[in-house]
């Protein structure tokens, strides 16, 4: 599994921070295994140039095989909070899409053949 890490030009990129995306993103994904094939991080700091509390976003979006990609969102003071409160989420996100898709699977209805449908009469009516 991959994982990227893009940043806007309000974030200074580092080796430290990538190293946390690495560790939290991969923590929160790896009980899905090979279900998922990359995760795209976007971080931004929405309020730069301000001193508001809760500018930080953290952006992960989830490739999963045979699903469409699952996008969560999270606004935190700092950049860690950010991410790790993106990374429960798109936990629980891709939990509950396969969950669906699972679901989806059993609870489709057996193909049964033709002729078991339909009840099958002689000339009379009566039933053969």
């Amino acid at each position: 599994m991959q994982i990227n890490v893009n940043t806007d030009k309000s974030v200074e990129r580092h080796q430290g921070l990538d190293e946390h995306v690495q560790t939290v993103v991969g923590a929160a994904v790896q009980r899905f295994g090979e279900q998922i094939t990359r995760v795209e991080v976007h971080l931004s700091d929405e309020n730069a140039d301000k001193s508001a509390d809760g500018g930080s976003r953290c952006t992960l979006e989830a490739r999963v095989t045979g699903y469409q990609p699952v996008a969560v969102s999270n606004h935190a003071a700092t950049l860690h909070q950010a991410i790790n409160g993106a990374a429960d989420k798109l936990k629980r996100a891709i939990d509950s899409a396969l969950g669906r898709l699972h679901d989806k699977k059993l609870h489709e209805k057996p193909q049964i053949a033709e002729e078991a449908l339909t009840e099958q009469h002689d000339d009379q009516g009566n039933m053969m």
